[in-house]
């Protein structure tokens, strides 16, 4: 789902109309429309409904909203911050429709009147004050309608964004948000995310997309940022045939693996399957070989020749070359080491590779001053560093790629032409192009030793399925694998959670994604009531 941002959504919204031949009206009648069935959907048992507008579109999206809830046999009271007077075009005709007259405020001090008082308990507070077109800050009686919000115990729906928010607050600027900006508990919003549902902590619950009758034609944005969402990856998790076999889903090869540095390495390998590639298998030092076995009686294995030092040795480089043949996918760095030999062999078996190859920990360092060799010209080359990985191969520090992670990962993508998974809290999926895919789950128990190598068995395992969409077979990967750990924070939270919780979430994360395919609305954020099947 492509991100756009304010005047590019003002853009759509005209071309839809004036292009398209949807009408303006239609449109705020489709957005009122999915706020209340939002509501229903969510909010279904809640008695009295306080839907506070302002005088803009957002106004008349709750207008709609207020209309509709209370044709359903909702208890709703409509509070509009200003006067009829200043409604103009769709707001003012939503307004005239309104079934039951609203309280009009025209000041801070009518809001403390009894008449407004003794309106405001409610089960339901809905806020469509101030939309995405809003420029911070608020101020006025704006700000002191917004803070009897925050004030309350009450669900909030924020229609379109929180009134006061920015909807243009970009990650990669840095922009905090500031002011006086209203909580939420779920956000729904339309047509496309802007910046801030993506990037800023607007809610602690759920942001919702629904699609209000914009065609995709309409749907324009120079960012060259999306969302990834199930919508978007469905054709690779539907039902598989029924003459399916193991040889239809990839074989996928995990070169890895030292003394000490064993676990890594057959994490990943077990990860491809799990995944649903048809078969993987671990090529490893010989004396790492029956620990790796050990693990996990589906993988099979390769022993490989070895260092003093117990890391793979150059030697073992005609070995892998007759391995590499007839494999789908090569996977390459959990648990190898940054022993030198090693990394020399690293960096010739990657120049080599013609297959989908996936680069990750100490494969990736081996490329430290010696990113010349790393290119993914005329193949598929998936890297997935973590910010201190990235800021190796990109020259800089830890620190320059947090402040700018999107033109760090950009840059590098567009550089060597290769599709950077810059991992972290909204881990990014960097095309060569420099398009980019900002990926909403996961959560801070992932923040533990072989969540990344789960996730390099996992980009292995989607690529050996699906060679012809090796993006959306990335993206997949990267969102199934934060959706397993959301999955497992219920069960295990964010302190005890490890690596291999995320394996046990895994199917659960599949059969979550599928369902969500199915759901009328594009939907990301807040905390999965999930349990492990039994």
């Amino acid at each position: 789902m492509k991100i756009v941002t304010t005047a590019e959504m003002r853009a759509i919204d005209r071309a839809s109309s004036e292009r398209y031949g949807v009408p303006s009206l239609t449109l705020m009648e489709n957005a009122g429309a999915a706020v209340a069935e939002h509501v229903l959907e969510h909010y279904g048992a809640t008695g009295k409904i306080v839907v506070f507008c302002g005088k803009g579109n957002n106004g008349g999206d709750g207008f709609v909203a207020a209309r509709l809830l209370h044709e359903k046999g909702k208890s709703v009271q409509v509070i509009l911050l200003a006067d009829p007077a200043e409604l103009r075009g769709d707001a003012a005709a939503m307004f005239a429709k309104l079934p039951a007259p609203a309280i009009t405020v025209h000041s801070s001090e009518e809001l403390n009147t009894d008449r407004v008082r003794l309106s405001l308990p409610a089960d339901l507070y809905m806020d469509a004050i101030l939309g995405t077109g809003f420029k911070p800050p608020v101020s006025g009686f704006y700000a002191d309608a917004i803070a009897i919000l925050n004030a309350s115990q009450v669900p909030v729906v924020a229609v379109d964004i929180p009134s006061g928010a920015d909807a243009d607050a970009m990650f990669s600027q840095r922009a905090p948000q500031h002011g006086v900006i209203a909580r939420a508990d779920s956000i729904i919003t339309f047509t496309a995310a802007r910046p801030a549902h993506v990037f800023s902590e607007l809610t602690e619950g759920s942001t919702y997309v629904a699609e209000i009758g914009s065609p995709k034609e309409a749907i324009i944005s120079a960012l060259a940022r999306s969302v990834i969402t199930t919508h978007d990856f469905a054709p690779l998790i539907g039902p598989r045939p029924a003459n399916s076999n193991k040889g239809n889903y990839g074989h996928v090869l995990v070169v890895g693996g030292s003394l000490g540095k064993v676990g890594s390495v057959a994490m990943a390998g077990v990860s491809a399957l799990r995944t649903g590639a048809g078969l993987a298998t671990v090529a490893t030092a010989k004396s790492a070989l029956a620990t790796v076995a050990g693990f996990y009686p589906e993988l099979m294995t390769e022993p490989l020749p070895e260092t003093r030092e117990g890391t793979i040795a150059a030697s073992a480089s005609g070995k892998l070359d007759a391995l590499m043949k007839g494999k789908s996918v090569l996977a390459i760095g959990p648990g190898i080491s940054r022993y030198a030999e090693t990394s020399e062999l690293v960096r010739e078996l990657v120049s080599t590779s013609a297959g989908p190859t996936v680069l990750d920990a100490d494969g990736l360092n081996a490329f430290e001053d010696h990113t010349d060799e790393l290119s993914g010209k005329g193949r598929v080359l998936v890297i997935t560093p973590h910010p201190g990985e990235m800021a190796r191969l990109a020259g800089c520090s830890t620190a320059d790629v947090q402040k700018d992670r999107l033109g760090v990962a950009r840059r590098f993508a567009r550089e060597h032409e290769l599709i950077v998974v810059l991992k972290g809290h909204r881990t990014l999926v960097v095309e060569p192009s420099g398009e980019a895919w900002v990926n909403t789950t996961g959560n801070p128990g992932m923040s533990t030793g072989g969540t990344g190598d789960i996730l390099t068995g996992m980009v292995a395992g989607m690529l050996a399925q699906h060679p012809k969409d090796a993006l959306l077979a990335v993206c997949a990967a990267v969102h199934l694998h934060g959706l397993a750990a959301d999955v497992m924070l219920e069960s295990v939270g964010e302190h005890s959670m490890v690596a291999t919780d995320l394996l046990r979430g895994l199917p659960e994360a599949f059969r979550h994604a599928q369902r969500t395919v199915r759901e009328k609305f594009v939907c990301w954020g807040g905390r999965l009531s999930l349990q492990m099947s039994s």
